[in-house]
Order: C-alpha cells, then sequence, then structure tokens
C-alpha cells in the first residue's frame, strides 16, 4: 500500500513518519506523481495498518495497491518517471539513443565509435566488455581492459557508459567504471543479482528476458526497487517465439501496454530484437511510434569484421541515417500527441 499525503506535510513530519513505518518492520520508496507526494509501504511484515497510518495528521489516504508489480506500475505513480544521469534524462519527452559496438574489441576502435556516437548527437555508449555468448568457444569480451577503453572514451567524448554486468561478484568492479548497469536478458529473473544492484545507487537498464511475459518482466524490476533503487529503465530486446525468421519477434504490444501498465522509461533494442541490420531501423522507428523512450542500437566500422553479432550492427553511415529518422519520427510522434 501507499500513503498519499497532504499539500501542506513539511519535512520533519514526512521523516516521522517514515521513522515510524521502517522501525514496524517496512521499508520505504517516495515518490512525487504529478505534484502529489506519496510513500509506498515495502513488504507484507510489520504492525503498520491503514488505522494507525491515519493516527498522522499529514495522511490525506491510504491506498492499497492491487498490482502484484506494486511501486514500479502506474497505479503507484501514473506520471511517467523521468531518470537523470551525469545530466542527461531518461524519459518522459527526452529521447535517447545508447550506441556503440556490441563487443569492445580494443582501445582504438571504441574511441573512433564514440566519436561517430557524438557527432551524430547521441548521448549514451553501449558496449559489452563481459559477454554472455550461447557457445563457450565464441569471443567472451575483454574484461576490465575493456571497462577501461570504454570509460576513457565515454570521458574523451562527453558520453553516459552503459555496460553489462553478469554477476554479483562483477557489480563493485563493473561500478568503477560504468555510469548505467546493463542486466542482459540472460540475468532477467538471476534475482540475487537484482537485489544486490537494488542496493546500488547507479540506474540500472533492465532487459526482458527470452521467453518472459510482461508480468515477469515487471516483477523483476519491482525486486530493483524492492531493494532500494528507483532509476529503472526497461528495454524490450524481443521474445522467443515460433517464428525463425529473425533472431527474435519485438513485441510492440508490449511497449504500448507498458506505458500503462507502468511509470517507468522504455527502451528498444531492435538490433537484438531483429538480428538483422535491414530491420533495426523500421522496426525502431515502429516501436518509438509505440512510446519508447529510447533506442539502443549496435554500431560498428565494418560490421562484417566484428567479433560478435556483426549481422544486427549497422556500419557508421546507416547509423547516421538512422539517427535523423528517429529524430524526425520522434517529432511527428509529438504531433500526433498534440492532435489527440
Amino acid at each position: 500500500m501507499y500513503i498519499i499525503l497532504k499539500n501542506s506535510a513539511t519535512s520533519q513530519e514526512i521523516e516521522t513518519l517514515k521513522s515510524y513505518i521502517i522501525n514496524n518492520g517496512h521499508g520505504v520508496i517516495e515518490t512525487t506523481d504529478y505534484n502529489v507526494k506519496k510513500i509506498g509501504i515495502m513488504g507484507k511484515n510489520g504492525g503498520v495498518t491503514k488505522e494507525s497510518l491515519k493516527k498522522f495528521s499529514i495522511v490525506d489516504e491510504v491506498v492499497k495497491i492491487g498490482k502484484p508489480f506494486k511501486f514500479v506500475s502506474s497505479e503507484f505513480k501514473s506520471e511517467p518517471s523521468i531518470i537523470e544521469v551525469k545530466g542527461r534524462k531518461i524519459g518522459g519527452d527526452n529521447m535517447v539513443i545508447m550506441a556503440g559496438p556490441c563487443s569492445i574489441e580494443n582501445r582504438e576502435m571504441i574511441l573512433e565509435t564514440a566519436k561517430v556516437i557524438k557527432e551524430n548527437g547521441c548521448e549514451y555508449l553501449r558496449g559489452g566488455a563481459y559477454k554472455p555468448r550461447t557457445s563457450p568457444y565464441d569471443f567472451q569480451g575483454l574484461g576490465e581492459e575493456g571497462l577501461k577503453y570504454m570509460r576513457e572514451a565515454a570521458n574523451k567524448y562527453d558520453l553516459v557508459m552503459v555496460t553489462e554486468v553478469m554477476d554479483t561478484r562483477e557489480i563493485e568492479i563493473v561500478g568503477q567504471y560504468t555510469d548505467i548497469f546493463q542486466v542482459g536478458a540472460r540475468n532477467m529473473q538471476n534475482f540475487s543479482l537484482l537485489k544486490e544492484l537494488g542496493k546500488t545507487d547507479k540506474p540500472i537498464l533492465l532487459k526482458r528476458g527470452m521467453s518472459a511475459t510482461l508480468r515477469d518482466f515487471l516483477m523483476a524490476a519491482e525486486y530493483i526497487v524492492a531493494f532500494g533503487n528507483k532509476n529503472v529503465i526497461l528495454c524490450e530486446r524481443g521474445i522467443r517465439t515460433f517464428e525463425i525468421a529473425t533472431r527474435n519477434t519485438v513485441d510492440i504490444n508490449g511497449i504500448a501496454l507498458l506505458k500503462e501498465k507502468c511509470h517507468l522509461p522504455i527502451i528498444i533494442d531492435a538490433s537484438h530484437g531483429t538480428g538483422k541490420r535491414s530491420l533495426v531501423e523500421p522496426v525502431t522507428i515502429g516501436c518509438i511510434l509505440a512510446g519508447a523512450d529510447g533506442a539502443m542500437i549496435e554500431v560498428h566500422a565494418n560490421p562484417k569484421c566484428a567479433l560478435s553479432d556483426g549481422d544486427q550492427t549497422l556500419n557508421y553511415k546507416d547509423f547516421g541515417k538512422t539517427c535523423e529518422k528517429i529524430k524526425k519520427t520522434l517529432a511527428f510522434r509529438k504531433e500526433l500527441k498534440e492532435i489527440n
């Protein structure tokens, strides 16, 4: 459940109420929903009841949440959340493009790619230093060496760094370099990892699992929030279906539905979603029209020579064209919104 506070509530009164909730065995989560202050009450155990809460003069209403994914739901917060990182905003009317190679191969390539990304007006550099691969014989990434190269490139071109963490044992070392932790599809329900990431203060980009329902996806996000980290970004990257013509099936329905069901920003990764570079642009455009707050795109100087996922990677020229179309699509989406 959550508490709607009266507008007259002072900071001291709010702290007193929070202390009462915590001392009775619950966690708390604060938010502001269209200028209305709310406090979410986490956990099932404890002595907090509606009746006990109403004794506080600053409590306007106590509301029970019906959804199993409680604090990521639009039932708790109807205003879209905006996540800030290094002065940039993700969510709301802010369209973001996270771009870079699937795997960091060497220092020169990540520096060159970062330069191209910056020249195309993008502010997020993505890339894998630790790569979960289907085959144990495929390139697994450069590890910490790759993290160092990526951090250098992000610093040089003033970009936000996004990279994957695969294991609880890697959180500390990856956290020394990255600005945003990425949780890959294979780890979406690695609850030990989600719990530990919930204790960090960096935003989490959570990718949808290959066979995950939307409920599974939102419950995974809820794990991170429940353990203390409200800054979660969802990423639709396609799911496994009977179709074999593409790598995965992008759930455009899901993007539109997630915008209704939760307040978290949503990114589309059509590179992994389709597995085909010719489909990356049209599917990305379609998902933006459906409500996505940004896109993740794999970029490489020469995709045919990429050490991983070359078939779904754009070259620099095509990436530039796609960025321009994304900007035009966003402008068109704003026009459609005004019509409604």
